[in-house]
């Protein structure tokens, strides 16, 4: 998205969301809502790679996801993030129990739609609010660099930091737009870490349809 945003503290976005998500579901049943925010998302996802039907599809995906986490444990919620591209989920952040990043990934698997879960998620004590202060500096600065960038469609792209290691997820059109992101990316301050998810246009596992067995969490493609 073309657009800069400002930057806040995880939990801080995560209250943000709540409150969001409330207004967002509050305005459906009356159905004027929704409509006037699905076409504002519409007018954006409609110059994405994905095309609108895949960015509204992964938008109801990471708010299943995000709702689900709320309702089993707050503190998945709140510590854990998620990026959503055709049915991949990226989910990053920290936690202070194994037990968390478990179900993290279980919850994720359960949503329709998923076609992959990358599990990023690191467990140990959460950063501190300089630290996320950083991080979302990090991604800021970042976003600038890919928007006025003229090689490379930045709007393709969508990235998180936690602890100074960022995730890239997206769309690349060539190899040569996807290196100039990698190396944007490895030259802002405070970067430790750059760990890119995205596919390029022509990859075929942007079609590849996997499925999850009933009963088990281990994804099959077909």
């Amino acid at each position: 998205m073309n657009s800069f945003k400002i930057s806040l503290p995880k939990k801080m976005r995560k209250k943000i969301s709540i409150i969001a998500v409330s207004v967002i579901i509050t305005s459906s049943t009356s159905g004027c809502g929704f409509l006037v925010g699905a076409g504002a998302a519409a007018g954006t996802a409609s110059m994405e790679e994905r095309g609108i039907s895949a960015a509204i599809s992964d938008k109801l995906i990471q708010a299943t996801i995000n709702s689900k986490w709320l309702e089993v444990n707050p503190k998945i919620f709140i510590n854990i993030s998620s990026q959503v591209h055709e049915g991949r989920v990226l989910l990053s952040g920290n936690v202070v129990k194994p037990q968390y990043r478990v179900d993290a990934v279980r919850i994720a698997w359960q949503v329709s739609g998923v076609r992959e879960v990358i599990n990023q998620i690191e467990i140990h004590d959460q950063s501190s609010l300089i630290s996320f202060a950083r991080d979302g500096w990090v991604t800021t600065q970042l976003t600038m660099k890919l928007t006025v960038d003229s090689q490379v469609k930045a709007i393709n792209y969508s990235i998180d930091t936690v602890d100074g290691h960022i995730f890239i997820m997206g769309i690349a059109q060539d190899q040569n737009e996807l290196d100039r992101v990698l190396h944007h990316a490895h030259n802002v301050s405070y970067a430790r870490r750059v760990t890119s998810h995205a596919v390029l246009k022509n990859d075929p596992a942007r079609f590849t349809k996997i499925i999850v067995p009933s009963g088990s969490h281990r994804p099959t493609a077909r």
